[in-house]
C-alpha cells in the first residue's frame, strides 16, 4: 500500500493548498494549481509537464486509488482524510473524493514555438474568458494532435480548476504559452511561417475550401465579439456553413469541427 498520511483536523497546516478551493481559484495560487479527479490526476502523473506537490484523497477511495497512487513520483505526499474533513477544508462538498496541487511549469513563448516540429497545427486563443469554453478548447486541441495553443493577454487561465476539468486533463497536457495581444499573436504566427486562418461568420472562405499547409495555425475569437479586426486583416478568413438564419457556433463546437477538416485535409495530402 501506498502510504497516505490521515489527517483529521481541517485546520492542518499541510492541507494549505486546498483550503477554501473556489476562493483561492479566484485570487491565484501563485504558481500552483488544484486539478480535480482520477482521470485529470492519471493525466497528471502519465505526462509529468507539470511537478505534483501532494495529492489528497477521500479516505475511504484509498485502496480503490493504489495503483494510481503507486504511480505518484518520489516525494509527493498523499494525505487521506474523512469526508467531513475534506468538505471543510475545500469549503463545497467534493464529490469526486481526488484533488491534486501541482506547480506550473508552462515554457514561455519563444521556447515553445522552437520546439514545434516542422509541420505543426497551433491553436491560436483570444479574449477566452469562460472556463467551461477554455476547457472545451483544450479538450479539442488534444483530441485532434495540436501542437500547441497561444492565448493572448485577455484569456482566462486554462490552469483554473474548471477549465482543466472540462478539458478532462487536457490544458494540462497540452503545451500553451501568452503571446501578448491578440494582434501580437496573430503576428507572431505570421513571421514564424504559420498560414493563419481565423474564424469568422463573415469569413470570406467557407471551411471546406481551406487547403492542408505545412504549418497550420487556427485563431478562435470570443462569442459575441469574435476576433479583433486586426486580427482578421492578417489572416485568411474562414466561415462554417449553416442553414438559413443561423451565423455562429459555441466556440469550442466551432473548434471541433475546424480542427477536424483541417487533420483530415492534412492526412489526405499526406496519403495522395
Amino acid at each position: 500500500m501506498v502510504p497516505a498520511t490521515a489527517i483529521d483536523d481541517p485546520d492542518d497546516p499541510r492541507l494549505a493548498d486546498y483550503r477554501q478551493v473556489r476562493e483561492r481559484d479566484l485570487v491565484g495560487r501563485n504558481g500552483g494549481f488544484i486539478a480535480e479527479g482520477v482521470v485529470v490526476l492519471e493525466k497528471l502523473i502519465a505526462r509529468g509537464r507539470h511537478p505534483l506537490r501532494s495529492v489528497l484523497v477521500a479516505q475511504k477511495r484509498v485502496a480503490a486509488l493504489e495503483p494510481l497512487l503507486a504511480a505518484l513520483p518520489p516525494g509527493v505526499e498523499v494525505y487521506a482524510a474523512g469526508q467531513a474533513v475534506m468538505d471543510a477544508v475545500v469549503g463545497f462538498p467534493i464529490h469526486r473524493g481526488v484533488l491534486a496541487a501541482g506547480v506550473r511549469a508552462e515554457p514561455g513563448l519563444d521556447a515553445m514555438l522552437a520546439a514545434l516540429p516542422e509541420r505543426a497545427l497551433v491553436v491560436g486563443l483570444c479574449g477566452i474568458a469562460n472556463h467551461d469554453n477554455m476547457g472545451g478548447l483544450f479538450r479539442n486541441a488534444a483530441a485532434f494532435g495540436a501542437d500547441a495553443v497561444l492565448l493572448d493577454d485577455d484569456c482566462c487561465d486554462p490552469l483554473y480548476r474548471k477549465a482543466i476539468r472540462v478539458s478532462v486533463g487536457a490544458a494540462l497536457t497540452t503545451p500553451f504559452a501568452r503571446a501578448g495581444s491578440a494582434g501580437a499573436l496573430a503576428a507572431r504566427l505570421v513571421a514564424e511561417g504559420f498560414a493563419v486562418m481565423a474564424l469568422s461568420p463573415g469569413g470570406a472562405v467557407e471551411l471546406s475550401q481551406v487547403g492542408a499547409a505545412p504549418r497550420r495555425a487556427v485563431l478562435f475569437g470570443a462569442e459575441g465579439p469574435g476576433l479583433p479586426a486586426a486580427v482578421l486583416a492578417q489572416a485568411q478568413t474562414v466561415r462554417i456553413e449553416m442553414a438559413g438564419g443561423f451565423d455562429s457556433l459555441n466556440v469550442a463546437t466551432a473548434s471541433g469541427i475546424v480542427l477536424h477538416q483541417m487533420v483530415a485535409s492534412a492526412r489526405v495530402v499526406a496519403g495522395g
